[in-house]
């Protein structure tokens, strides 16, 4: 079973991410390293010891759906009462209204456990948060008044609701739509599918933030308002009060996280008595929407990325235990008598060390973000530009390696397993199936690598992506100087990664300013990956320096020669593919 890795956490969170050296600089107001440690400390054991028990029997049972009504897994809503009760639902909520307004990096760190532990549980307070942070930043003091002090503390849970069954990553073709009541509210009409938590027992109220276009609204995302609509429409003194017009219609039938209800929810079809049409609440200003729900969801991208993260690593202590339990063959290196314990054959090793290599790899890229959006809530302009742009930047890194990461630990869990990985009895499978879903929601990998390229390279002229790229390179410089013989042909292989990466940017932004954007979508992917593969490297050597165990290093210099070489031909297919890509696509057009 799962225990949460707290001093992992805390190396990869204070010295490759760099937490530490934020305190020192007196970042954040009355948190310090001891602070830091009991936070996690105690995040740590209610993860192992409250959450992680409840995972297999969420995944076998499920959330169940009757008559419009969703009861969680069991054990779910009396762990959701103590998580709440314990203040985990605060962490990063507003002072004002309850919350401790802890960095992202603390954020980020606890989230990671919730998630290793049962992911299908962690993802309730995942939207909750992203709801907070809307409302928080757009909602009216009205709003805020009524409705921010309950979400924090977790009383009431949030949603985003974005998604229509014809439309999903374009919302401008989305159809929900909001009327005027003539009385300050809206009243909400429309379906939306896949809503995380939709519906469920564990809270008093849930508060759906909902895409919805107003009668007069313009076409595309321009036309797109976002409105608070509660379950319950609180009463005059802030309580729950009537029933709602939004219900759930159904869940679905996932592939994984079947302990997390995805919901079909609809708006305005006349369920309850009176007037037909969801009470709804516009929060920011009319037509402008996208732009409010957007603080949701460029804070999820990095959750999603520590969600593969989390899986990741809960699916590599599973497979190491197991290692460390079979036998089978006889290894080289054995010696006596019986067959030797698979954790001692060439190519178990293999599997397993290139497991933790991106375990640790995709969480130093995930607390790497978290850290420069802390860094972005800085009153100096300049320094408030410098790290919202290094944020974009690895915002679509961070979630497409981490959760792609996540997927393939996974799988090679199975594998670790042999036949009896690929039978529900051993729970690795659940691993794979639990982690196939981050790469796709939150916008798929993908749409990520897209806005990689065209969105986020063009920064500052290209300097923000140039600029990273040599922050790396002098951790490649650093190793290389360390003299340090457990590094082997680090050094090297970082530059080799490095180079590659510079001259798939350099062709990148050629074709961005010359126009050749098919080109260059030909070959977003291959590039996103490329980045995140290079940076993973050299985090990990960072966390080698910084180490005084050879463990760190060991592990670094493992990526290195054998992950690494991959770089350079990355980026000959995003260099030398494309035509080749945009050549075969006949083959696929259908007769």
């Amino acid at each position: 079973m799962y225990r949460a890795p707290v001093e992992d956490i805390a190396f990869a969170l204070k010295h490759v991410a760099g937490l530490n050296l934020a305190i020192a600089e007196g970042k954040f107001e009355n948190l310090s390293e001891d602070l830091v440690d009991a936070i996690l400390k105690e995040a740590g054991k209610f993860a192992t010891e409250e959450v992680a028990p409840l995972n297999r029997t969420a995944d076998q049972v499920g959330a169940k759906w009757e008559n419009k009504v969703v009861t969680t897994a069991p054990g779910f809503k009396e762990a959701y009462k103590q998580f709440c009760e314990a203040g985990w639902n605060s962490i990063t909520g507003p002072e004002e209204f309850g919350g401790q307004k802890l960095p992202t990096m603390m954020a980020a760190a606890v989230l990671e456990m919730w998630n290793s532990a049962s992911m299908a549980f962690g993802l309730c307070p995942l939207l909750t948060t992203g709801a907070v942070e809307a409302l928080e930043a757009h909602g009216s003091d009205d709003l805020k008044n009524v409705f921010l002090e309950k979400m924090v503390s977790g009383e009431w849970t949030g949603t985003m609701n974005l998604t229509e069954p014809h439309a999903g990553t374009d919302l401008g073709a989305l159809k929900s739509q909001a009327k005027p009541a003539g009385d300050g509210t809206y009243r909400i009409f429309g379906q939306k599918i896949f809503i995380t938590y939709g519906e469920h027992d564990l809270a008093d109220n849930i508060c759906h933030m909902v895409l919805a276009r107003l009668p007069d609204a313009p076409a595309g995302t321009r036309g797109i308002s976002l409105f608070l609509v509660p379950k319950f429409v609180p009463d005059d003194s802030g309580n729950p009060g009537e029933r709602n017009d939004v219900f759930c219609q159904s869940i679905e039938h996932k592939l994984g996280i079947h302990g997390s209800p995805t919901c079909v929810m609809i708006y305005g079809d006349g369920f309850t008595e009176g007037e037909a049409g969801a009470v709804g609440y516009l929060v920011g200003e009319e037509n402008r929407g996208l732009n409010c729900m957007f603080t949701m969801m460029n804070n999820a991208r990095l959750n999603v990325g520590m969600q593969g993260v989390a899986v990741a690593e809960a699916a590599y202590q599973h497979a190491l235990a197991y290692a460390n339990e079979r036998k089978q063959g006889k290894a080289p290196s054995h010696e006596g008598p019986g067959m030797s314990l698979i954790v001692e054959h060439p190519d178990v090793q293999r599997n397993l060390l290139t497991m933790r290599a991106l375990v640790q790899a995709s969480r130093a890229i995930c607390y790497s973000l978290a850290h420069a959006i802390d860094m972005s809530d800085s009153e100096n302009p300049d320094e408030a530009k410098f790290w919202s742009e290094r944020a974009g930047l690895i915002t679509p890194i961070a979630k497409s390696f981490s959760s792609d990461a996540g997927v393939e630990v996974a799988s090679l869990g199975v594998q670790i397993h042999g036949g009896m990985g690929f039978i529900e009895e051993t729970g690795a499978a659940q691993f794979m199936r639990d982690a196939r879903i981050n790469p796709i929601y939150e916008g798929t990998n993908g749409v990520q690598s897209i806005d990689l390229v065209t969105r986020k390279l063009p920064l500052s002229g290209g300097e923000a992506v140039k600029g990273y790229i040599a922050e790396l390179s002098k951790i490649a410089e650093m190793v290389r100087g360390a003299n340090h013989d457990e590094f082997g042909t680090t050094a090297d292989a970082l530059d080799s990664a490095l180079e590659a990466l510079s001259q798939a940017t350099g062709w990148m932004l050629s074709c961005l300013e010359e126009g050749r954007m098919e080109e260059a979508l030909a070959g977003t992917s291959p590039y996103q990956q490329l980045f995140g593969l290079a940076a993973g490297g050299c985090y990990l050597a960072k966390a080698g320096l910084a180490s005084e165990a050879g463990e760190a290093t060991g592990l670094a210099r493992y990526y290195a020669e054998n992950l690494l070489p991959e770089c350079e031909a990355l980026s000959q297919t995003v260099i030398g593919g494309a035509q080749s890509l945009l050549k075969a696509s006949s083959i696929l057009k259908s007769a």
